[in-house]
């Protein structure tokens, strides 16, 4: 049960983020400033 809810929450998510550019764009930097955060 746990894993199903999980899977359905990811892929909310995905289709979310395929829908909305902006929070695309929005998560991509984050995400890239979190490595960059982690290398230095």
């Amino acid at each position: 049960m746990k894993n199903k809810l999980a899977f359905t929450t990811v892929a909310l998510g995905a289709a979310y983020l395929m829908r909305n550019k902006d929070a695309r764009q929005k998560l991509k930097q984050q995400f890239q400033s979190f490595t960059n955060s982690k290398r230095s």
